[in-house]
């Protein structure tokens, strides 16, 4: 499984200047562990994949989606259907498996993609496996920059807007630098105190890099 995570980050890394995309990091990549991050668009599928070998924890709908369901069941991501408790039990328990291994497994615990705007509050229950065993958390904040100045965004995947009229739009729009900024990993006790902090952590990162724009 962690050669596939490995596949995923070699592949991305190609995939990423072909669609025009750079990327730049700040901080660290936690080299195991939970990863959470604030959430944009599909395109962190790439994004996270060519920063770092990790796992993805996905909606399902991705699942169906050309190109990207390929690249990232090959890469070993997680489908989770948010409005099943069964689904979301199922992956909670493998992410707790998967814990156990090098390779840090990463959600977005907003639930859904926004214009970058604001953060929505965290959703908690993907932090259990991590708390419960005592493995670090590492909160990364991503932000886009398109070259031509539009805002960012432009480029985020939000409200109604389908998949294949987004992803026309951002194939034939400016290139652009996905910021990644990479907290250091922390270790909590609850599962709610670990979605607050992460949250403060991850508005205060992407509040940093506003200003030094």
């Amino acid at each position: 499984m962690e050669r596939r995570a490995a596949w995923n980050h070699s592949c991305a890394k190609i995939v990423m200047p072909l669609l025009g995309i750079r990327l730049k990091i700040t901080g660290k990549p936690p080299q195991r562990g939970l990863l959470v991050s604030n959430h944009l668009s599909y395109l962190e599928v790439l994004i996270y994949g060519a920063a770092l070998p990790c796992y993805l924890v996905s909606k399902i709908e991705i699942s169906r989606w050309p190109f990207f369901a390929p690249l990232a069941r090959a890469g070993g991501t997680l489908f989770v259907d948010r409005g099943s408790r069964a689904s979301a039990e199922a992956v909670t328990e493998e992410i707790r498996e998967r814990l156990k291994g090098t390779v840090p497994v990463l959600f977005f615990p907003e639930g859904t993609s926004t214009d970058g705007t604001q953060l929505l509050r965290f959703h908690s229950r993907l932090f259990t496996p991590a708390v419960d065993a005592g493995i670090p958390v590492t909160a990364a904040a991503v932000r886009y920059e398109p070259d031509d100045g539009s805002p960012e965004r432009e480029l985020c995947w939000y409200g109604d807007e389908t998949f294949l009229t987004h992803l026309w739009k951002v194939l034939g729009g400016p290139n652009f630098c996905a910021e990644i900024h990479f907290g250091e990993p922390r270790i909590y006790t609850s599962r709610r105190e670990a979605a607050d902090a992460t949250y403060a952590e991850i508005e205060a990162m992407r509040e940093q890099g506003a200003t030094t724009r």
